[in-house]
């Protein structure tokens, strides 16, 4: 009777985390991050996520195309080389394609630390 009581525990709880699991390309909810228009694409830099620490993740979404706001279809770029968030971004003028970001605060992941020296990060979108 117990095994029977355990398969019914792993069954209702364990499927549950197992549906959890399954990797789709969305970011994870996040907050402080920056954000910039480059042509159609509208691309997302670093934030804070619900774990803790700055994310290094770009993130991007095609607007060239219509889409439906329940499923945007977004695309992961490269990563920065440092977790970012608070900080401010600007589209360079000269090409169209350069992303400044400007201030925040870093994330370094070795000491797990921020680093709140006034940086600027150059991000070019031609070539992530």
């Amino acid at each position: 009777m117990k095994s029977l009581y355990f398969i019914l525990f792993f069954i209702t709880f364990g499927s549950r985390y197992f549906f959890f699991g399954i990797c789709q390309n969305i970011p994870s909810p996040r907050r402080e991050q920056t954000s910039t228009l480059v042509g159609t694409r509208l691309y997302f830099f670093g934030g804070n996520t619900i774990i803790g620490g700055g994310s290094n993740e770009v993130w991007y979404l095609d607007l060239s195309s219509s889409f439906s706001i329940s499923k945007p279809p977004w695309h992961s770029d490269a990563a920065m080389p440092v977790g970012y968030n608070f900080g401010t971004s600007c589209l360079s003028p000269i090409d169209n394609s350069t992303v400044f970001l400007i201030g925040g605060r870093t994330w370094i992941t070795n000491t797990k630390s921020y680093s709140y020296t006034s940086s600027v990060y150059k991000f070019d979108s031609k070539t992530s």
